[in-house]
């Protein structure tokens, strides 16, 4: 299958129609992405690779790659790379934007009513029926993914010893830049001549990551202090949201204490059941400690880095293809990431299935997907109105 690139010379009516396709593809999923980032990528892959092919298997998991290696949120990061393929600059905006701001908007909505009402709004039937939806949309992708990631007996090796890591709490880092090394490795041994090459791309790979985040100590809340706490955050931070939650912890609770430790739970807990990026956290936080002014602030601050990673990250990746010892290189990062989701993929199953309902709900969502090919957003809605059926809203 052939990629639909956006060439510098596209007709400006062909351009308009290509951001607006961007436009309503990332609005429609920062509307209904429930899952976290692996459920977000699971089906932005059925959605550009799959239903429109715009890009090819291969193309979309140098992606994730490239995403796994800078800091930031990956899911959002793999909107703006999809943006920034498709239509250029303009549509590395558009694409980043609109995947975004839904969330925000449904964020900010149930941080009104956390502060008007002092809790949070439950919606446990209608996520009890979604969970295990969104399992099934990550196995299809997971199958999808490993046929173009697992092509040879190493990067099958490889996959397997990075799921093992990271059952055993390895961090991700290292586990994507093992696999790297790996697979160089195991390069050079049927590839002699390339061991310099080799030792200069393992350097690079192993230059110091960005210092942690810092804070001063208790200090009055203002909206310059605030960004700049985000901003740090944003260019940092790797991991899920649980590494999150210690960058919030300290930084906003034992620190400046302008957080308390409840406040930061609720704040996590919202990111986690609102649809779009779990960075919208951000959001929830900044609107409790000043309002709508305050959550703009703060969620412009924690993803500004990531469209500036993207936009400098993403031109390259062609190059990094053409280049024998980084291509090695990011096949073993591509391995690490699918272990990566599979071991997450096992955290999500275990929280989602719990019931006989939840069981049947996945193995049918999994059915419709495989064999159907159901549009998984479909199936979401259907989850979601089963499990009200069953639980209620309250759960």
């Amino acid at each position: 299958m052939n990629e639909k690139l956006a060439p510098d010379n596209v007709p400006a009516a062909e351009q308009r129609g290509r951001l607006r396709e961007l436009a309503v593809l990332f609005l429609r999923l920062g509307t209904v992405a429930f899952g976290g980032p692996a459920a977000h990528i699971a089906m932005m892959e059925e959605e550009v690779v799959r239903r429109r092919g715009w890009l090819t298997h291969g193309t979309f998991l140098d992606m994730i790659g490239a995403c796994n290696l800078i800091p930031g949120p990956n899911s959002t990061e793999m909107a703006i790379h999809i943006g920034h393929r498709r239509a250029g600059f303009s549509g590395l905006a558009v694409a980043g934007v609109c995947f975004i701001v839904p969330a925000v908007i449904i964020t900010i909505g149930v941080a009104w009513a956390y502060v008007a009402f002092g809790s949070m709004p439950q919606v446990n039937g209608v996520l009890y029926g979604v969970k295990p939806v969104i399992i099934a949309v990550v196995l299809q992708a997971l199958w999808r993914l490993a046929q173009a990631a697992v092509r040879t007996r190493i990067l099958l090796t490889v996959t397997l010893a990075g799921v093992m890591a990271g059952l055993l709490g390895v961090n991700e880092l290292v586990i994507l830049f093992g696999a790297g090394a790996l697979t160089i490795a195991a390069y050079l041994a049927t590839h002699p001549p390339a061991a310099g090459a080799a030792a200069r791309a393992l350097a690079i790979a192993a230059a110091p990551i960005a210092p942690l985040v810092t804070a001063a100590a208790a200090a009055p809340f203002n909206l310059s202090a605030l960004f700049l706490f985000f901003l740090k955050v944003g260019s940092v931070l790797f991991g899920s949201g649980y590494v999150l939650l210690a960058f919030l912890q300290s930084g906003l609770v034992d620190r400046t204490h302008w957080l308390t430790q409840a406040q930061l739970l609720d704040a996590v807990a919202v990111g986690q059941v609102t649809p779009g990026p779990v960075f919208c956290t951000a959001t929830f936080v900044g609107y409790l400690l000043g309002g709508t002014p305050a959550a703009i602030v703060a969620t412009v601050g924690i993803f500004l880095p990531a469209f500036f990673f993207v936009a400098i990250s993403g031109p390259l990746l062609p190059h990094i293809r053409r280049s024998p010892i980084a291509g090695v290189f990011l096949d073993g990062v591509n391995a690490g990431s699918l272990a990566l989701m599979v071991v997450v993929t096992g955290e999500l199953s275990r929280a989602a299935v719990v019931d006989v309902t939840t069981a049947v709900l996945a193995i049918a969502s999994a059915v419709l997907l495989l064999r159907f090919r159901i549009n998984s957003v479909w199936l979401m809605l259907i989850g979601g109105v089963a499990g009200a059926a069953v639980r209620g809203f309250g759960g």
